[in-house]
């Protein structure tokens, strides 16, 4: 199992479809999936003048504690 990494140029409906635990962390934040959902994550926090680092952690610490399986070998 493994922890998957959270890049703030993915889209939020993107990371919502890969984690779905990141939803009421964006929502805490007013962020939705709904008119913003194809919006990378850096946009979507300017847009609302959010600091996207705050908002990286909140996410990090709400999927530490779901693990994920690993992708399968090559």
């Amino acid at each position: 199992m493994t922890r998957i990494p959270i890049d703030a140029t993915e889209t939020l409906n993107d990371l919502v479809a890969r984690m779905p635990e990141a939803l009421p962390v964006l929502q805490q934040f007013g962020l939705d999936t709904c008119c913003g959902g194809s919006l990378p994550l850096e946009v979507a926090a300017q847009h609302h003048n959010l600091d996207v680092g705050d908002i990286l952690a909140a996410l990090v610490a709400a999927t530490a504690m779901h693990t994920h399986p690993n992708p399968p070998s090559a």
